[in-house]
C-alpha cells in the first residue's frame, strides 16, 4: 500500500487559549486530527467519510498561544469501509513570552505534544475512488 499522509501546520492564537497562562486545551489537538483524517479520507476515497472512534489519545506536552503546531496523520490499514489511522501533533515553534510578547523560537527538534490512533469509515456508496 502506498503511504497516504496529511500534514497541517498552524499557529495557536490567544483565541485558542482556554486556560490561564495562555495554555491551549489539549482537545484542540484532537480537533486538528479530525481535519487531518478528513483530508486522508478525501485522498483515499474522494469523500470526507466519518470518524468512528479514537482508540488511544496521549497528551504529552503543553501547547501555548503563539506556538506553531504540525498535525500529521497517515492511514495505517484499509479495511472494506474502515480506515485505521495514526496521528501526531508536534510543536515546531515555541512562543517565548518570557522574553517579549512577540518572541518565539524555531525548534531544531519538534516536541511531540499529542499522539492518537483512530478509525474512520467511508460508506461504500460514498466512495468515489
Amino acid at each position: 500500500m502506498e503511504k497516504i499522509t496529511s500534514l497541517l501546520r498552524l499557529r495557536m492564537s490567544h483565541k485558542d487559549a482556554h486556560y490561564g497562562g495562555s495554555l491551549v486545551d489539549g482537545a484542540h489537538s484532537v480537533h486538528l486530527f479530525g481535519d487531518v483524517a478528513t483530508e486522508l479520507l478525501i485522498k483515499l476515497d474522494g469523500d470526507e467519510g466519518l470518524f468512528l472512534r479514537y482508540d488511544e489519545v496521549e497528551f504529552l506536552a503543553p501547547i501555548y498561544a503563539g506556538d506553531y503546531i504540525e498535525a500529521y496523520g497517515e492511514i495505517t490499514e484499509i479495511g472494506n469501509t474502515s480506515r485505521k489511522m495514526k496521528f501526531e501533533a508536534r510543536k515546531v515553534v515555541a512562543a517565548r513570552p518570557d522574553i517579549s510578547p512577540s518572541a518565539a523560537d524555531s525548534l531544531d527538534e519538534p516536541i511531540v505534544v499529542c499522539r492518537a490512533k483512530g478509525v474512520c469509515v467511508t460508506p461504500k456508496e460514498s466512495k468515489r475512488k
